[in-house]
């Protein structure tokens, strides 16, 4: 009998994967995307614009404050709180910032006594000034009444205002310069300077002001009445010379005393001398 060959069954097609798998993956994948697509936007400024923030640019002359806040608070050496708004509400005519690294050393010293000695004239016309630096209290003080300044000093530890009137270092520090704004928040002088360079910018928009006023310039003024703070100012120019002048600061003055001492001993000795040779003579008599 022949042999009957049989056809082998055809193997079935493998399982469809699951819906549930496919539609996780799809997810993830358009997850990934939006993902990617977010992190190259830039991030929205406060306003809702996409563009990147800018740093605040540095005051410029002409431009106006808005005073309010500006600067945040600052103390004086005296320990009163104290802004640049309420300093300007004030004053007469506006204020005169001048801005200096470290109190008491030689350069800030000649600066401070610079504005002091000039106190007189830079005030006339109303201005109020003002040091500015980021030192103490106390090491405001001791350089105060060192200098025998007529004007405060303000203590800027975190340099928010000296930030803000665009005379701060990266990544610290003070530059010296000058800021001067009147009562209406324009901005007269903003520039950095040597401590006499600084005086001078002052003392020019003071005389321009003077002239524009059709009156005379204060340092050629008539001689101010006793009892004021320019008469104040004044004395003291004369009555004491800056650090730079003196030549040697403390050192200076422990000489000189040491000079006084050893002259008074060599008096002293010599009268002693006088009085024993006076003795013998009596004695020899």
């Amino acid at each position: 009998m022949p042999v009957e060959l049989r056809k082998r069954k055809a193997p079935p097609p493998p399982p469809e994967p699951p819906a549930k798998k496919v539609a996780k993956a799809a997810k993830s994948v358009a997850a990934r995307g939006k993902a990617v697509a977010g992190a190259a936007k830039p991030a929205p400024k406060a306003n809702g614009s996409s563009a990147p923030a800018k740093t605040a640019a540095k005051p410029a002359v002409g431009d106006v404050l808005a005073l309010d806040g500006f600067g945040g608070e600052v103390e004086t050496n005296d320990g009163k709180k104290t802004t640049l708004k309420a300093l300007v509400d004030e004053s007469k005519a506006g204020v005169v910032l001048f801005t200096y690294p470290k109190a008491s050393t030689p350069g800030c010293t000649n600066q401070a006594c610079l504005f002091r000695d000039s106190f007189a004239e830079l005030t006339a016309g109303g201005l109020s000034i003002y040091g500015l630096s980021t030192d103490s209290p106390k090491a405001n003080t001791t350089f105060q009444t060192k200098q025998r300044l007529p004007y405060p000093l303000l203590c800027d530890p975190s340099a928010t205002l000296i930030s803000a009137i665009g005379l701060a270092k990266t990544p610290r520090g003070t530059t010296r310069g000058v800021f001067v704004v009147d009562k209406s928040g324009k901005v007269l002088a903003a520039q950095p300077g040597s401590p006499a360079g600084t005086v001078e910018v002052v003392r020019n928009l003071v005389k321009e002001k003077a002239q524009e006023n059709g009156e005379a310039f204060a340092a050629d003024a008539a001689p101010v009445p006793e009892g004021t703070a320019a008469a104040g100012a004044a004395e003291t120019k004369e009555e004491a010379k800056p650090a730079a002048e003196e030549g040697t600061g403390a050192a200076a003055a422990e000489e000189k005393k040491a000079d006084r001492e050893a002259a008074e001993g060599e008096n002293g000795k010599k009268e002693e001398s006088a009085a024993e040779d006076g003795g013998e003579k009596k004695e020899s008599e």
